[in-house]
C-alpha cells in the first residue's frame, strides 16, 4: 500500500510539475508567438514571459520581424537577344500586427516572393538592351520592389528594398564587349598619336622654315658687312695713296682676303687636303664676281632706300 501511495504522490508531482513548466513560456525580442487551442489561433505572444493553458493550447510558430534578404537568380534576355543572368536581393520582413497573416495565409512566403520576381525581372528586361539593363539596375529594382510590396501586403509582408546586385551575361558576350572596348580605346590612341605626330611634323616645319629665315639674314648681313668693309677699305687707301685707282686697290684688297682665307683653311682644326685652283688669272675673275657683286648690292640698297 505504501508503494502504491508513493508512486501515486511520484505521479502527481510530476504531472503538476509538468503543469507548471508548461504553462509559461518567453519570445525574444523582434519575435512573436502564434498561440492555437486545439488547432484554432488564439493570439499572438508579445516579446518577454508570458503564459498559456498547458495541454489546451500550443505555439503553433514563432515569427521573427527581423528584415530578412532572399537572394533570386533569374534568367533572362534582352530586347537584342543577349541572355543574362539577373541577380535580385530582396529584403522583406512580416509587417508587425500582421504575423498570423503571415503563418495562416501562406504556405512557403520564399517560394512566393521568388515567383514574383521572376515574373517582374522576366517581364522588363526584354524591353532593355543590354547596355540599358546595365544603366538602370534601379529601375529594375524599383519595379520589383512596387510589385512585391503590393502583392505581399496581403500576407503580411512588406518590402524594404528589392536591389539587382548583378548582371551576368554569357562568357562569349563579355569577351566580346571588352573586345569592342578594346578596339575603341586603341582607335582613342591612335587618333591621339597621329595628332601628336601631326603637330611635331608642323611644328619641326616651322622650325626649320625658321632656321632658314634666319640663315638667310645672316647671310645677307654677312655680305652686306663684307662689301660695306671693302668700300670702306677701297675709300681709306685710295685718300691716302691718290696715284692709285680704285680698281687696283680692289685687286689688292682681294688679294690679301684670298691669301687669307688660305691661311685659315690650313690651320683650322681637323681640316683635309683641299685642291684650289690657283693662277694668276684667277684673281682677275674672282675681282670680276666680286666687283659685279658689290654693284648689284649698292643697287638694291638704292631700290630699298
Amino acid at each position: 500500500m505504501n508503494i502504491v501511495v508513493t508512486i501515486l504522490l511520484a505521479l502527481a508531482a510530476f504531472f503538476a510539475l509538468t503543469i507548471v513548466l508548461g504553462s509559461y513560456f518567453t519570445v525574444q525580442q523582434q519575435s512573436r508567438a502564434i498561440i492555437e487551442r486545439f488547432g484554432k489561433y488564439v493570439r499572438t505572444a508579445k516579446p518577454g514571459l508570458n503564459f498559456k493553458v498547458p495541454y489546451i493550447e500550443t505555439v503553433a510558430q514563432r515569427v521573427s520581424l527581423r528584415v530578412q534578404q532572399l537572394l533570386v537568380e533569374v534568367d533572362t534576355k534582352t530586347l537584342d537577344n543577349v541572355f543574362v543572368k539577373v541577380s535580385v536581393a530582396v529584403q522583406y520582413r512580416v509587417v508587425e500586427g500582421s504575423e498570423a497573416d503571415s503563418f495562416y495565409k501562406l504556405q512557403d512566403h520564399v517560394q512566393q516572393i521568388s515567383s514574383y520576381v521572376l515574373d517582374v525581372v522576366r517581364a522588363k528586361v526584354p524591353k532593355m538592351n543590354l547596355d540599358e539593363v546595365f544603366e538602370k539596375k534601379d529601375d529594375i529594382g524599383t519595379a520589383v520592389k512596387s510589385e512585391l510590396d503590393v502583392s505581399m501586403k496581403i500576407y503580411g509582408f512588406e518590402i524594404p528594398n528589392a536591389l539587382v546586385t548583378d548582371v551576368n551575361p554569357a562568357d562569349n558576350v563579355k569577351a566580346a564587349m571588352n573586345e569592342i572596348q578594346t578596339q575603341q580605346r586603341l582607335q582613342v590612341a591612335a587618333n591621339a598619336k597621329g595628332e601628336a605626330n601631326k603637330i611635331l611634323v608642323v611644328k619641326n616645319a616651322e622650325a626649320e622654315a625658321e632656321s632658314k629665315r634666319l640663315q638667310g639674314e645672316g647671310i645677307a648681313k654677312q655680305r652686306r658687312a663684307i662689301v660695306d668693309g671693302l668700300r670702306e677699305s677701297i675709300a681709306a687707301f685710295t685718300d691716302k695713296v691718290s696715284s692709285v685707282n680704285e680698281h687696283e686697290v680692289l685687286n689688292l684688297v682681294l688679294l690679301t682676303q684670298y691669301f687669307d682665307t688660305l691661311k685659315e683653311i690650313g690651320m683650322s682644326a681637323g681640316s683635309k687636303v683641299i685642291l684650289t685652283p690657283h693662277a694668276p688669272g684667277g684673281m682677275t675673275d674672282i675681282s670680276d664676281q666680286l666687283r659685279t657683286a658689290i654693284i648689284a648690292g649698292n643697287e638694291a640698297v638704292e631700290a630699298k632706300k
